[in-house]
Formats: structure tokens, sequence, C-alpha cells
């Protein structure tokens, strides 16, 4: 399997369908700069795209991994050789990804225990007994479990990742309150966390939906960030009797602004330059 008669491949058929890579990239739900990628050669579609793809150029999965037109018929075998041997190519390299991810999560999850122990022996051999220790602890399982699923099984886990934060983080803030004996960790960490966990998914939504124009989506995110940074500020200035409003959050909401005008004049001159290259 050579990733470059692949490309090359994929660019042909996507022009004998007259379709130019946005809008590709629009059909599969993926960005446009993906689908460069695979027609440069610098990276192949995910396994678990290649169906869709597939069914959009019209070719079969065999095609697109040998990088030609086939011909089914014939007393040869060679389809159904080629055919193995793609398949053989195609589980290797995902055997190979996930042995990558299996490798990171293990080392992240060996660092964390090994932090986690030095926490308990240093109380240990201080105090004689477990006084500061759990608090650490705490925070090292908490970090453990949001960020395993992402590390465990990249992209695809990331969701794992924010359902996690999202069912764990009220949990692990109760905790934190006892541990400390201060019960505005849980109620101002608490109001808090509300408000982070609904701009997350709002996010994390905005991304999905807008998967082939992320610039788009990250001016979105930027431009949201300013009424839920007015809706924390007022939250907190209820609990914590904190003003309203200061200078410092009229530079930031003044960032905020100028970073989603940014994202979105770089989308449109990306779209301008692929409406005209297309």
């Amino acid at each position: 399997m050579n990733q470059t008669e692949t490309g090359k491949f994929i660019a042909r058929c996507r022009k004998e369908r007259n379709l130019t890579q946005a809008q590709l990239a629009e059909k599969m739900n993926i960005t446009d700069r993906a689908v460069s990628k695979w027609e440069t050669g610098k990276c192949m579609p995910d396994s678990s795209i290649m169906l869709q793809l597939c069914e959009i150029l019209g070719i079969t999965v065999n095609e697109l991994l040998s990088g030609e037109k086939m011909e089914t018929g014939g007393d040869d075998g060679t389809y159904e050789k080629k055919a193995d041997e793609n398949l053989l190519i195609l589980k290797k390299r995902d055997e190979n990804n996930s042995n990558r991810n299996a490798i990171i999560s293990i080392v992240f999850s060996g660092i964390l225990f090994l932090g986690a122990l030095v926490c308990v022996i240093c109380d240990l051999a201080i105090t004689g007994r477990l006084t500061w220790s759990p608090v650490p602890l705490s925070s090292i399982l908490f970090s453990w479990i949001i960020l395993f699923p992402a590390l465990a099984y990249g992209k695809k886990g990331v969701l794992g990742s924010c359902i996690s934060l999202s069912i764990f983080i009220f949990p692990y803030l109760l905790a934190l309150s006892r541990l400390l004996h201060v019960r505005e960790v849980l109620t101002i960490g608490g109001a808090a966390a509300v408000i982070s966990v609904i701009y997350l998914w709002l996010l994390v939504g905005i991304f999905r939906k807008l998967v082939g124009r992320k610039l788009m989506a990250a001016g979105i995110v930027f431009l949201l960030a300013v009424p839920f940074l007015f809706i924390m500020n007022g939250a907190l200035s209820v609990l914590i009797a904190e003003p309203l409003f200061d200078v410092w959050d009229v530079l930031t909401v003044s960032l905020l602004f100028i970073a989603a005008f940014a994202f979105f004049l770089c989308d449109y001159a990306g779209q301008k330059r692929r409406n005209r290259n297309g």
C-alpha cells in the first residue's frame, strides 16, 4: 500500500465526481485539511471512515488501498490476493495505533502512580500518618479518570474524557471540600463547575457540528466565552461578593472579541481560497 499513490487516486476520483476538497470534506463531516493530507500522501484515511469515503467516490476499499481501479473478474485471483494484502496492512496499522495509545496510557498511569506513592511516603515519613497526602492523591486520581480515555483511545476517547469530567467533577469537589474542611470549595467550585461543564458541552457540540470548519468553530467558541464570562462573574459576585465587572474583565472580553474576529477572518479567507482553487 503506497500512501502517495493512494492520495493521487483519491484526488483523481474526487475530480471525476466534480467535487472540491471542501465539498468532499463537508460530505464526510471532516476538515478539508484532512482531505488535502490524504491526497498529498501525508496520511491515510482513518479506517472508521473508509467505507463512507469509498461510497462517495464510487470505489471499493480494496481499490482505495491499492490506489487504482481493479477488475473483480478474472481467474488469476489477483483481486482477491490484493484485497487480502490490503486488509493485512490495514489491520497492522490499526494495531500499531492501538499499541502506541496503550503505551502512552500505561506510561501516564505509571507516572501518576509514582507521584501518588511519593506523596504517601513523604507524608508518612514527616508526620507518621496520612495528613496532607489525601489532597494530592484525590487530584491525581481525578486527573487519571479524566485523561485516561483520551490517551488510551485517541480521538475516539475525547468524548469519554468529557463525560468523565462531567460525572466526576462534583464528587471530586465534595471530597476536596471534606479533606480541606472548607465548605466553599464545594459551593463556589460547584457553581463554577456547572457553568464550565455547560460551556464544555457547547464547545464539543460546536466542533462536532462544524468539524469541517474548525476555524469557524473556534471563532464561535471564543465569542460564546463572553456571555459565559458574565454568567461566571455573576455567580461569583453572589457567592463571594466580588464586583461583577472590573478592568481585567474588560481586557479579557476585548481579547476574546479580537480572537473570535481573527478566527472568522481566517475561515473566510480559507473558504474564499478553496472556492477559487476548487
